[in-house]
């Protein structure tokens, strides 16, 4: 049964789709099975995979664009022939954002090193807890250090929010990428980004080991 991840944050802005797209390919890519769910209106991942279709470098997964009553429905459909489903979700709270969560088994909140995305961070923690579901957070376009990312590091360490190490870097690769309909590991592989996402793939292949989950 595939393990579901909810790519979630209240705050406009910090790369949730960029992050679902970096990691549905990474992990497809990696020779998981993975299907990406877009429920956020805006349907960015919706013209993503528009750009996608047809490219030789593009890394065969499943797309859908399910929204409302139709979220479940589609995810018990999906979940036998899959071993990831991602669904990148609306960034605010509604009805979409909610039921996504709730179908979760992760709630990844992707935040850029800032003291706003850290105190937009409340509603989505709040919406993850009503719904007891496990939370992860990841530093999206993260410079390699500075004093700004130390504070915002050690302010969740002593929230005790769950950080996951791998981190993806503040890089024009990402969003170079993902123009192109593609993630970094499929077009540019063997740079730096793509080493980062790859990094963060494994981690969250570790989650999905701990879950039972093995090729």
């Amino acid at each position: 049964m595939a393990f579901v991840v909810a790519v979630a944050q209240r705050k406009g802005g910090a790369g949730k789709s960029t992050v679902a797209a970096t990691l549905a390919t990474t992990l497809a890519a990696a020779g998981r099975r993975v299907a990406l769910l877009d429920t956020d209106p805006q349907q960015s991942l919706g013209r993503w995979n528009t750009l996608r279709e047809g490219q030789a470098k593009a890394t065969p997964l499943t797309f859908e664009s399910p929204a409302g009553w139709r979220i479940p429905a589609t995810l018990d459909r999906l979940k036998p022939s899959h071993d990831l489903l991602l669904l990148d979700t609306p960034p605010h709270a509604d009805t979409d954002s909610r039921i996504a969560i709730r179908a979760a088994d992760l709630v990844l909140v992707p935040l850029q090193p800032s003291l706003a995305d850290l105190w937009a961070l409340e509603a989505t923690l709040e919406q993850a807890r009503a719904e007891r579901r496990r939370v992860m957070l990841l530093l999206n376009r993260a410079s390699a250090s500075g004093k700004l990312r130390d504070r915002v590091v050690a302010e969740i360490a002593r929230r005790e929010l769950p950080l996951l190490l791998p981190a993806l870097g503040n890089r024009t690769a990402f969003a170079a990428a993902f123009a192109e309909g593609l993630g970094v590991a499929e077009a540019a592989p063997r740079g730096a980004a793509a080493a980062e996402a790859r990094a963060l793939a494994e981690a969250v292949e570790t989650l999905l080991r701990q879950h039972g989950m093995t090729r």
